[in-house]
């Protein structure tokens, strides 16, 4: 079940490969996320000291939070995936070109992760061509729907 999604990162970038990370978070986090308080469009994920992180995304506190913490709403992230998985990214994200993005949050057993995507940065003709694809397609669907219509 998705919680929210970076819309933003299809029309950017080609999403080669997806990985499923979870997060490190503290409690006033994990209910602000639940209620829906967060968002992923300014956010990045970067490889630091062979740890991947997320920066930018921002979970907005609920008013229910205690007193006597002090909420930071874009704090630096860290994301848990296995060592294989991190080194392979690594060697990845060092080619030219390949950079990782934040694509959606959701729930899989109980838990809050993030997946994540190994993409290239699309140039503007690329952008395009998508959009005149998807419109050609939207197009062809309602061609065959009038068809079908007409037959009955």
């Amino acid at each position: 079940m998705s919680i929210v999604e970076n819309r933003k990162a299809r029309h950017e970038y080609f999403i080669e490969e997806r990985y499923e990370a979870g997060l490190v978070l503290q409690g006033w986090e994990v209910k602000a996320i639940r209620s829906g308080h967060v968002q992923l469009a300014e956010s990045y994920v970067v490889i630091r000291d062979g740890e991947i992180w997320v920066i930018g995304m921002h979970i907005s506190p609920l008013s229910t939070v205690s007193t006597h913490i002090v909420p930071d709403t874009t704090r630096t992230r860290k994301l848990l995936l296995k060592s294989e998985e991190i080194n392979k990214l690594i060697g990845r994200v060092e080619q030219r070109g390949y950079t990782l993005i934040p694509l959606n949050l959701h729930y899989s057993r109980g838990r809050i992760k993030m997946d994540i995507g190994l993409g290239k940065g699309k140039k503007n003709h690329d952008k395009r061509d998508t959009s005149r694809d998807r419109d050609w397609q939207r197009e062809q669907e309602r061609w065959m729907k009038n068809d079908t219509r007409q037959r009955d």
